[in-house]
This record gives C-alpha cells, structure tokens and sequence, in this order.
C-alpha cells in the first residue's frame, strides 16, 4: 500500500497537543507506543498475546500524566493506558468495526473518515430500517484506509479509533510520525490484527494482545464514558449467543460451510467459518463445520473446480445485501454455470447473501441471527429468501434479539 502524503502535515515542532486529551502509555525504546497487560475472550475464546511478550504483558515501563479531575483513562493493547481530559466527539476511524462501535453508542455520525464510506453507508443502511428511530450517514467522508498525515491535522479529531500499529505498518508512515499525530491531534485507540489474529508489525509485538468484537466494543465504550450501554447491549448479545448454544444442533450434524460470493468464477475468494479472530464473530459461535481444510487459509482465492473440490452445503456470500450486488443474478450465474451447477449449495438453494466481517456490535445481532437461521433453519427459522432491499421483516416471534430495544440502546433510552 502506498501513501498519497505521509509528510504533508506540520513539522514534529507543531504546538503541542490540545489540552483536551493526554496520552498515557508504555513506551519501546524511544517512544514507540506499548503496553496491555490482562487477558480476555473473543467470542468465547481466550485472548492471546502476540510476538515475544508473556500474556500480553508489555516489558516497558510506563509514563504517568497527570489529568484535571474530570480525567480518566482506558487501557488497551497495543497503546497502553489512554487518559482523556473530556469525551470524545470528533471520532476519526479507518476500519468499520470501529466506526460501528461509535454507532451502537450512538455516536455515529460524529465520524468523520472511514475505510471505504460510501459502500458501507449503503451496506449500513441496509440493517438500519429494522431499528427505529436510528438514522446514519457516512456518505462522502474522507475515506482513511491509506491515510495522509496532513489530513489528520486537518480533520482535527479528538480521537483517532485505528490501531497504531496499524497505521504504522503502512508505506510512508514510520514510528515518529505516529506518535506526532498521537502528540499533536488525539490519541490512537484501536485494535487492527486482533481481525484474524494475525502477527502485528515486529516493532509492536512485545505490546500487542488479541481481543474480540466485545472485549474491544467495551474498551471503546470506556472511552467515550457510555458503559451502560455497552452493557444492555452485551446483555443481549450474551443472550442471543445462549440461545444459540442451547439449541444449535450436535457437531456431527452441522453442515460445511465457507464465507464466499461467487462473482468471478477465476478467482472466488473463500474465507474459513470458524477462525479466530472478531472477522468471524458472527460465523463462529454456529460451529458449522469448515468446508476447505488445512490445506487453504482464510482469503485464499480458488476456482470453480476448487470450489466443487471442497463443495460446501452452504455459501454466505459476504457483501451479498449491498444494494450493488445482484445476489439473484449471482445465484442465476451459478446455476448456469457446468461447474456451478453442481455445487451442493447451489442445488439445495443455500448460497446466501450476508453483510460484511469488519462489523460493529449491531451488525453482528443481525448477523448471528442471519447466520443462525442460514445455518439451521430447523432449529432458528427459516431465513426469508433474499434478493434486494434492506434486511428482511423477521416476524416477531421469529427474531432471536428484540429490534426495539436495540434500537432505544442505541438512542440514549437505556
């Protein structure tokens, strides 16, 4: 990946920081950021340490800030302890699970950058009908996957919800123009490589510990003081998981099932159901048994005949319910298709549409129960056939989670 303009903001002897945020953290030789010490669960899993640390321990020492009396601090891997004088309300973002935490606290329209706006303001949206009262728009915002440093002074957030590391590891940016945006704008708050647990950049490992979707939703929450809701909404999460649990048939009964949307037969990229990491938090906790083996990692691509290799009984097709993909002409293709047309899902008509694996606590109700249902019909209720419109109208004794309450969590009526 490359940067449009790593050096465009002002040089490192900028006025300091505003008053309105300090940061607090570990620090690696020289300053990089560090430090998370503690342990937790993705999606029922235990968190895990990455690099050479001990359980996620960072092996540096701390600085102290000292903060008004309003201040208080949250404390997350890889940044260490973050200590602000005020909540937040401008909210930079560059991955969406982050932007749709702000969502579900009710802050989604104080984001101002994200990864790719206009396609998820459209996908979003799709979700938002069922919750009344709840509005959002994040149509023509900066679109942040390849920051520029220069564009950080110019939004002028007082919080940036990415992973350092992350940013870090990009073309162009390097240890020090981290930490100036860090000293100069806001603090980073974010967890990229918890997505798949995959290895953080060697300068970060020491500091670096995996979470899942909630454990980083309650940090988040944290941050912006708002741990009520984010507990009414893990009470229902939790709820929906017990349900879920409780009536999921056994292991051997399950059916395969790989996350792929068939739009170019050359190259079909698969995803794996039951990895780790918060990108399956909505494919994990349903236990369907993985189509492809050892053999092929999550993201690989294959073709059709390696997709009838491994012939799953059910496709969840990721990005499926955006309203420019033709899911019903994707299923038509399939079935036209000599090698398509053999596949088990396609002949049982269970290749599905779905959302997207970068989601925020709302979009992952919606789609544990999605799931569900696409999975085991018998057992959750058979999922609505789905061609275009936003997600479908679940009668009410067929939904697995209460739209209303959601929709009041997230509007402030706790």
């Amino acid at each position: 990946m490359s940067n449009t303009d790593s050096n465009g903001g002002p040089a490192t002897e900028a006025p300091t920081r505003r008053g309105y945020m300090r940061y607090s953290g570990a620090v690696i030789g020289g300053g990089l950021l560090a430090g998370c010490t503690g342990s937790g669960s993705s999606e029922g899993s235990a968190g895990t340490a990455a690099g050479n640390g001990t359980n996620g321990t960072a092996t540096a020492s701390e600085n102290t800030t000292r903060g008004g009396e309003n201040s208080y601090s949250v404390r997350m891997a890889p940044m260490g302890n973050v200590a602000f004088d005020a909540v937040p309300k401008s909210v930079f973002t560059r991955l969406t699970h982050l932007a749709g935490m702000a969502f579900a606290l009710g802050r989604g329209n104080d984001v101002n950058a994200m990864h790719s706006p206009d396609y998820y303001d459209a996908l979003w949206n799709q979700f938002t009908p069922r919750l009344n009262g709840v509005s959002l728009d994040w149509s023509g915002l900066y679109s942040s996957w390849e920051p520029s440093k220069e564009k950080l002074y110019e939004l002028n957030s007082d919080i940036h919800l990415a992973d350092p590391a992350g940013v870090f590891a990009l073309d162009g940016w390097n240890r020090k123009d981290v930490e100036e945006i860090r000293d100069n704008v806001a603090p980073w708050f974010g967890n990229y490589y918890s997505d798949r647990h995959a290895e953080p950049p060697a300068e970060w490992a020491d500091a670096y510990q995996y979470y899942g979707l909630w454990e980083m939703f309650e940090k988040v929450a944290q941050v912006f003081r708002e741990n009520a809701r984010y507990k009414a909404l893990a009470d229902i999460h939790r709820g929906l998981l017990d349900t879920i649990e409780a009536n999921r048939p056994p292991a051997d009964e399950r059916p395969t099932a790989v996350m792929a949307l068939p739009t170019d037969f050359d190259e079909i990229y698969v995803y794996k159901v039951n990895n780790p990491g918060f990108l399956t938090a909505h494919t994990r906790p349903l236990g369907a048994t993985e189509a492809f083996g050892d053999g092929t990692s999550s993201g690989d691509t294959v073709d059709m005949e390696g997709l009838l290799e491994a012939d799953p009984d059910v496709m969840l097709g990721l990005g499926g319910m955006h309203p420019e993909t033709d899911i019903k002409q994707v299923r038509e293709k399939l079935n036209e298709n000599p090698v398509g047309k053999q596949l088990t899902a396609v002949k049982n008509d269970r290749v599905y549409a779905q959302g997207a694996r970068y989601q925020g606590p709302i979009l992952n109700l919606f789609q544990l129960e999605m799931t569900a249902k696409q999975l085991y019909p018998e057992q959750f209720g058979e999922w609505p056939t789905y061609t275009s419109g936003p997600y479908p109208e679940i009668p009410t004794d067929g939904q697995l989670f209460d739209r209303q309450h959601v929709a009041d969590i997230i509007n402030g009526d706790i």
